[in-house]
């Protein structure tokens, strides 16, 4: 059995808890995919490049709503393809051998579950045309960072025919004619964006009666309301079961319609890889959801055991994972003074077009809440800005608590959306009211921002001047 003082299980966020701190220390990093996990390779960052494409090429197509003659002649999909991942592949591959150039990392790639406290089994060799083999080894401290996997449902497995999800779709050697996508969240609106931009017919269905239900409400109706302008869109209904043949698709959904398609991307949720590695024999505990348990220091149930990231996180982002990795190369170092991670205003974006952003509260959890909340909605087209873009569907909802001015939530559809959010999350992470925010800083006239301060100001607040507002919330790491 090798000992080493730090294992780590996973090269995505986990690979980057450790830096030059380590160096006196003897760590493994087990990883059965290629380094730089779902974000490099099979998520934001090519999914990204991608939008980046579809938003040109659809700004050529919209173009002449501004007197610009132009002509889209068409999207080389398979240059384009070759231009991100032939360069995220590079980078995949160059991080991976950079681990294993320094002296006090080993590499060991292979899938690994637990055989006992701090004990892992490591199955080498498969799938990579290597003879496979097995390693144990123990780990005097193990951070898990196994990810997640794109989720499944079972009438799309026990059809036994060929479907995509976002691990494979952006990798496929042409563009679908009738690209079919299952679900209706933030992975099915980009990746229906970068196909639709590249020529192919868009289909999606959702079982919720509104695209990104997860979003504001007036976010996901008026996106679905603009899908629904450009795709076929199925929504309120589920899949029952597939037929056809390879290529030659039929859909079958409960509200007694079909949809033909040669593709099917299925694109419902993901799955927490907690159940690949025998967290049990750990003394690891899961939430019903399958999600690492874990506690504000990232510590798992089980001694000198941590998480983080899409294995135990319930925001599953690379931003927040990447947060979890730096408190948790702390906690390692200095178990004497350990610091919490905070996921107050997570912050979020959806790629597609229109962009959107939110951090905070939506309107319907406010009122779940039975909280005492202004709200206010300011839209791009009534800003100078707005006029120049043409934008007449983007616009900015913040929420607020009516009596202490702090905001409780932000959301944003529009040009660089994801972008513009950023004041806002400041100011909720900070204890910044809104008052102060709208009118302490000057806002650059013209530009989109004036959106946020405009509907910072328009909030209809009750403010009670013995109330605290809180103030600036505990510093996280």
């Amino acid at each position: 059995m090798r000992s080493h003082d730090l294992v780590i299980v996973g090269a995505g966020s986990g690979n980057a808890v450790v830096d030059e701190r380590f160096a006196h220390l003897d760590v493994a990093v087990i990883d059965e995919g290629p380094f730089g996990g779902t974000c490099l390779n099979r998520g934001c960052i090519p999914s990204k490049m991608l939008v980046h494409v579809a938003d040109l090429a659809d700004g050529i197509r919209d173009a002449g709503r501004f007197g610009v003659r132009a002509r889209l002649d068409g999207v080389d999909w398979p240059a384009v393809r070759e231009r991100v991942f032939g360069r995220l592949d590079r980078e995949a591959a160059e991080g991976e051998q950079g681990r294993r150039d320094d002296p006090n990392i080993h590499v060991l790639k292979g899938h690994a579950r637990f055989t006992g406290e701090r004990t892992l089994l490591v199955t080498t060799g498969a799938g990579t045309g290597a003879g496979a083999g097995t390693v144990t080894l123990r780990g005097e401290q193990v951070v898990l960072a196994t990810g997640s996997r794109p989720a499944v449902p079972p009438p799309v497995q026990e059809s036994g025919l060929p479907y995509e999800t976002s691990d494979t779709v952006m990798r496929l050697e042409r563009p679908p004619h009738h690209l079919a996508v299952l679900g209706g969240g933030y992975i099915a609106a980009e990746l229906a964006h970068v196909f639709h931009a590249a020529g192919s017919r868009i289909t999606l269905i959702e079982q919720e009666d509104t695209l990104l239900s997860a979003q504001d409400e007036s976010i996901a109706t008026a996106y679905t309301t603009i899908a629904a302008d450009r795709y076929d869109v199925r929504t309120g209904t589920a899949l029952t079961r597939v037929e056809g043949e390879p290529g030659r698709l039929r859909l079958v959904l409960d509200d007694g319609t079909t949809v033909e398609a040669d593709t099917l991307l299925v694109a419902v949720g993901r799955t927490p890889n907690s159940d690949r590695i025998d967290a049990a024999r750990a003394g690891i505990d899961l939430h019903d959801d399958g999600r690492v348990v874990v506690d504000a220091f990232q510590r798992t149930t089980a001694p000198g055991v941590f998480a983080l990231g899409d294995v135990c996180t319930p925001f599953p982002l690379k931003h927040v994972a990447n947060r979890e990795a730096r408190v948790v190369a702390h906690n390692l170092l200095h178990p004497g003074d350990p610091v919490r991670t905070s996921h107050e205003a997570v912050p979020a974006g959806v790629f597609t077009r229109p962009q959107i952003a939110q951090a905070g509260r939506t309107e319907q959890q406010c009122r779940q809440e039975g909280l005492d909340y202004a709200v206010s909605v300011r839209r791009f087209r009534d800003t100078a800005y707005g006029w120049a873009l043409e934008d007449g569907t983007g616009f900015c909802k913040v929420l607020a608590d009516r009596r202490t001015g702090l905001l409780l939530g932000a959301h944003l559809m529009g040009p660089q959306a994801a972008t513009l959010i950023q004041p806002l999350v400041v100011a909720m992470s900070c204890g910044i009211t809104a008052g102060d925010l709208a009118r302490t800083p000057l806002w650059i006239h013209p530009a989109p921002t004036e959106a946020l301060s405009t509907a910072l100001l328009d909030l209809d607040l009750d403010l009670d001047p013995g109330a605290d507002p809180g103030g600036r919330p505990e510093r996280p790491s």
